[in-house]
């Protein structure tokens, strides 16, 4: 997705998943073929990309899915481990396409090419295939699996997805959008979210002469007088050479530069939130909502934590689309960066913030409704608690902009609620009266010896016109109180 979105195409994906055999433990030997239409890779690119670990594209300082280019490489690693099959990759940039079936040195991290074929490009086809083959258990993951890809969908609704599981079952999740978020910007290193590591690496392919020139040529915010006075604080030469920095100086500067308080916010470029408009239409595409549900979409100001800009974006939905699907009570969708966050939901800061920051009676939600919340979080570093990526951190700032944003949308869901509140008492009132006038008609024709019964339908649409009249006076409220917490 990445890279389509990099050349401004709306994703195709296509992932097909097909059992081959049964192995003696009872799991399945699988084929599994991945189809993108993104900008290709150059040959000579291929072969390391998918058989070398910690080889990555994305290592500039702006949000991206992935980083290190790790996530395919040990998929494809997994699968020959277990199946000691190769790996077939074809790609194009819109030339020749080229074809590599391959292996992974495992001793040495690098790739085993077993074939090589060009072939010629008369579609001008661009975009890159993985094809390999990986034992596992389908059916254990299949509802992991489509909440996975149905997740993606809603928080990427320009992009059309297409999966065939074993079965030949299709499901298709297509594209509710043409329009794309803006591509982030790759920006220079903020002090505050150095590490010594970095540090060292800057200093290795610097060319400057001073520690002055090296922290304004190498950190984003930092000018002459600000370089002048971090150096001072920490008591650091600005004349300095920084080829001639020992390791313990360097570990001084990054501790330094944590404490300094006068660098700049960081700078917010370096992100793309998916934007109120687009999430409103995942969200509406995936949950079948219509325009009777609420939904509320909130994108809070970029906020900074340990020098890593992060913007954050929630989500707040109920109706009677959502009580068909969920049962009572609040259901989660959590993702980092564009991708969900599927496992370990009680153990992230969006649990916590739903469950124990968030008053829902404040906002008449009760057990029994049916409320989804979606929270997105995107940054240059997601604070991840694990290594498994599966949940995020409660840092305190972080935290705080996740609370903000929940407590704005439901605010707006108060209103909804009161509003379909007063509309049914009134329309109880309605039916009440409309019940119990005709009779009342009718035992008055009679007590009055009268044989003409009253005209009692003037009444009624005198006492039915204030349904309407509730109705107009509540689509009159305000529906959002603030913009901010």
């Amino acid at each position: 997705m990445d890279a389509c979105e990099v050349q401004k195409v709306p994703p195709n994906i296509y992932l097909r998943i097909s059992e081959v055999e049964t192995s003696e433990a009872g799991t399945s030997i699988y084929t599994m073929r991945v189809e993108d239409n993104g900008t290709g890779l150059p040959p000579e690119h291929i072969p390391r990309c998918f058989g070398q670990v910690f080889y990555g594209s994305k290592y500039t300082l702006k949000q991206a899915r992935g980083t290190f280019g790790l996530g395919g490489t040990i998929t494809i690693l997994y699968g020959q481990i277990t199946t000691h099959k190769p790996v077939i990759i074809t790609s194009s940039t819109g030339s020749d396409i080229h074809e590599y079936e391959m292996m992974i040195d495992i001793a040495n991290n690098r790739p085993l090419i077993l074939r090589h074929t060009v072939l010629k490009n008369e579609k001008n086809w661009r975009g890159t295939v993985v094809e390999l083959q990986l034992e596992g258990d389908f059916s254990r993951i299949k509802s992991r699996l489509l909440e996975y890809l149905k997740e993606t969908a809603m928080v990427n609704p320009y992009a059309d997805l297409t999966f065939i599981d074993p079965s030949g079952r299709l499901y298709r999740y297509e594209r509710g959008t043409e329009k794309m978020p803006p591509l982030p910007e790759a920006v220079k290193p903020h002090p505050h979210g150095i590490d010594v590591e970095n540090f060292r690496r800057l200093i290795t392919i610097t060319k400057t002469r001073t520690m002055k020139q090296f922290m304004m040529e190498h950190f984003q915010g930092v000018g002459s007088t600000i370089a002048d006075n971090f150096l001072r604080a920490a008591n650091t030469s600005s004349r300095l050479r920084p080829k001639n920095l020992k390791p313990e100086d360097i570990v001084k500067l990054v501790r330094a530069a944590r404490e300094f308080a006068d660098f700049k916010r960081p700078d917010p470029s370096c992100l793309s939130p998916i934007g109120e408009e687009l999430l409103e239409t995942g969200i509406m595409k995936e949950l079948d909502l219509t325009e009777n549900d609420f939904l509320k979409v909130v994108t809070r100001r970029p906020s900074t934590y340990l020098g890593f800009p992060f913007i954050v974006e929630a989500a707040v939905a109920t109706g009677r689309s959502i009580s068909k699907q969920f049962k009572g009570g609040t259901t989660i969708i959590r993702f980092a960066n564009r991708i969900p966050l599927l496992f370990d939901e009680s153990s992230g800061v969006v649990w916590k913030v739903v469950n124990r920051n968030i008053n829902w009676a404040t906002y008449k939600v009760f057990a029994d409704t049916p409320v989804v919340v979606a929270v997105h979080v995107c940054s240059t570093k997601i604070p991840y608690k694990t290594v498994g990526k599966e949940y995020m951190a409660d840092q305190p700032e972080v935290e705080r902009e996740i609370t903000n944003a929940i407590r704005t949308a439901a605010r707006s869901l108060r209103v909804f609620i009161s509003r379909g509140i007063r509309v049914e008492r009134e329309r109880r009132r309605l039916d009440i009266f409309g019940k119990y006038l005709p009779k009342i008609a009718e035992f008055a024709t009679k007590l009055s010896d009268n044989e003409a019964q009253p005209d009692i339908d003037p009444l009624l649409r005198a006492v039915s016109a204030s349904l309407p009249e509730v109705e107009k006076k509540i689509e009159e409220l305000p529906t959002i109180v603030g913009n901010d917490a």
